[in-house]
């Protein structure tokens, strides 16, 4: 009886002392990569704002698990994609999982006042509840999504870029 009471206490103030550094630990993560690309922003908005065109730069949107409904709402499978909001400087996306977690993607375009270059910035937020597996799980969001992120961008730039190439390169197609 001794051993039991003496487990509970300690599993009771070994919960406690996680939610007291959980506490310490800041609600909201934000992870975020950029690129630049050598293309007008109105060509690389043509593929970011449009889900369908998703599959030719994001890793997996072309899974059959993944189900595109409309040009801004995509069922991922484990998670909902919708497109909240579009403008010429940034697109604004919603990943929410079916386990009640959201994140906010924003997708910004900045035109650098040299040459025909356009920074490409991606960031994902997440606001955490106070709960300290959360917290302490948040931890990895940066090693998980940073690589994901910069493949993805990498795709980007590669199709944005031939596609300049192609568009600057052939006189009678219209820019």
């Amino acid at each position: 009886m001794r051993i039991i009471k003496l487990a509970l206490i300690s599993i009771v103030a070994l919960f406690l002392v996680l939610c007291f550094f959980s506490v310490l630990m800041p609600s909201t993560v934000l992870v975020s990569r950029a690129v630049d690309i050598n293309a007008p922003s109105d060509s690389i908005k043509f593929y970011v704002s449009d889900l369908n065109q998703w599959t030719k730069w994001v890793k997996g949107m072309d899974s059959k698990d993944v189900k595109i409904k409309s040009p801004k709402e995509a069922d991922l499978g484990t998670q909902v994609l919708t497109i909240k909001s579009i403008t010429d400087s940034f697109v604004i996306s919603i990943w929410e999982s079916k386990k009640a977690s959201c994140q906010e993607s924003t997708i910004r375009f900045i035109k650098a006042p040299e040459r025909n270059l356009t920074i490409v910035q991606w960031q994902f937020v997440q606001k955490l509840r106070w709960y300290p597996w959360e917290k302490f799980g948040s931890f990895m969001n940066d090693k998980i999504l940073g690589p994901m992120m910069e493949e993805n961008l990498l795709h980007l730039k590669q199709l944005a870029e031939h596609q300049s190439v192609y568009l600057d390169a052939s006189p009678n197609v219209p820019k």
